[in-house]
């Protein structure tokens, strides 16, 4: 069965699951023994068909990836440089990506001048343009607040004006005279937090010319910070680290109180949306832990229909009421006067880089067990920027 067959047959058996419910329902709102069984074996077929959908997904992925290319053609014509193309220089350059390497794989034994042109006055190397690249992938990739928010590349502190009043228009006679408010602002800083990372490498690995430290190195300081970012954008204070959405001030605001302490319910959720002004609906989005996830997917409206609306495209996210739901492991899990789901328009959590970053060594840090260490750091600031563009549903405190 193709992934698109899988996918029209699941959607034929929700169908049915509605329809099965309609005709199946008592005055009361119940279903007998055996209807409540056939309908959770429906259910259970459904869960089935979406593994399935997620696999093949996955596997069309590989497969994809494998089927590239290994190597480019020559498309130039021999013996002929090419004189359009611009040489690159400075961290830019191949030289300096190639000096950086093999410094690292010499343990920063064996430094080339070219080097001298990244030199990190905090300590360490600047990472060449390429890697920083590569790296802004990687962390967009793992870090859901990086997908969701604004990035923005600062070389010094960053000021956002903020519109603290709104006009208002007001009706007059024919000929009178017009009034005019006086326009106040706030302004958002966005500074700059350093963020150190580590990682460790053997020293067999390093000096093997086989082994892929490039790759190893750029994969794992990618995760490590976006792990921290991610975190901090989410759960910060704001001193010595970005300032969160979950902030109690300066971050979202409450939108909806739930009337339990340990369960949410469809309506909750639905006044949620609601409380989120209207522009900002628009390209809202839910966020909440894989724990909050799991019980979003049961809750139902007061027709017995699913708030939970499987994705029809690969890539694309499930929704609750049409809108996207975004997980993390940073967003608390849902406990008695705590926050259990974020709800708004990411894009106004502005997040701000700092320069570049750069690569330095860990010296005689882990020499005693045949290991190297290496430190990224970074400088990074997140805020955001209208508290009201994103509303959270609070658990209720207490029991």
């Amino acid at each position: 069965m193709t992934i698109t067959e899988m996918r029209e047959k699941r959607n034929k058996l929700v169908g049915m699951m509605d329809t099965f419910l309609d005709t199946h329902t008592t005055d009361k709102g119940t279903l007998s023994a055996e209807d409540d069984k056939t309908y959770k074996d429906m259910e259970t077929e459904v869960a089935q068909l979406t593994d399935s959908i997620h696999r093949m997904e996955r596997r069309e992925e590989i497969e994809a990836e494998l089927s590239k290319p290994t190597s480019k053609p020559l498309t130039g014509k021999p013996m002929k440089a090419d004189v359009d193309k611009a040489a690159k220089t400075g961290r830019a350059s191949d030289e300096y990506k190639k000096a950086l390497l093999q410094a690292m794989r010499t343990n920063f034994r064996q430094i080339s001048n070219v080097l001298q042109e990244g030199i990190d006055p905090q300590g360490g190397y600047l990472v060449p343009d390429e890697y920083d690249k590569r790296l802004i992938d990687i962390l967009t990739e793992e870090n859901v607040m990086r997908t969701l928010g604004t990035n923005i590349t600062t070389s010094g502190e960053h000021k956002i004006n903020i519109a603290a009043t709104k006009p208002a228009a007001a009706w007059i006679e024919e000929g009178g005279t017009l009034t005019f408010g006086d326009a106040t602002f706030d302004q958002i800083i966005l500074d700059a937090h350093k963020l150190h990372v580590a990682i460790k490498v053997t020293e067999e690995l390093l000096y093997d010319n086989a082994f892929n430290l490039e790759n190893y190195i750029l994969t794992q300081f990618g995760k490590a910070l976006s792990n921290a970012e991610e975190d901090a954008f989410i759960n910060g204070t704001g001193i010595g680290q970005p300032l969160g959405i979950l902030a109690e001030t300066g971050g979202a605001q409450v939108g909806v109180t739930s009337a339990s302490s340990t369960k949410v319910t469809a309506d909750e959720i639905i006044n949620l949306v609601y409380s989120l002004k209207r522009p900002y609906r628009k390209n809202a989005v839910f966020l909440a832990n894989d724990v909050c996830v799991a019980e979003l997917r049961k809750l139902k409206d007061n027709n017995g229909q699913y708030l939970w609306q499987p994705s029809l495209q690969a890539g694309e996210p499930d929704r609750v009421l049409g809108y996207k739901v975004y997980t993390s492991p940073y967003f608390p899990v849902p406990t008695a006067g705590g926050t259990a789901v974020a709800f708004g328009d990411f894009s106004y959590y502005n997040i701000g880089d700092r320069g570049t970053r750069s690569f330095a060594e860990l010296k005689e840090l882990f020499a005693g067990n045949g290991m190297i260490g290496f430190v990224a750091k970074e400088r990074v600031d997140g805020k955001l920027v209208l508290p009201e563009a994103i509303k959270l549903l609070q658990m209720k405190s207490g029991s």
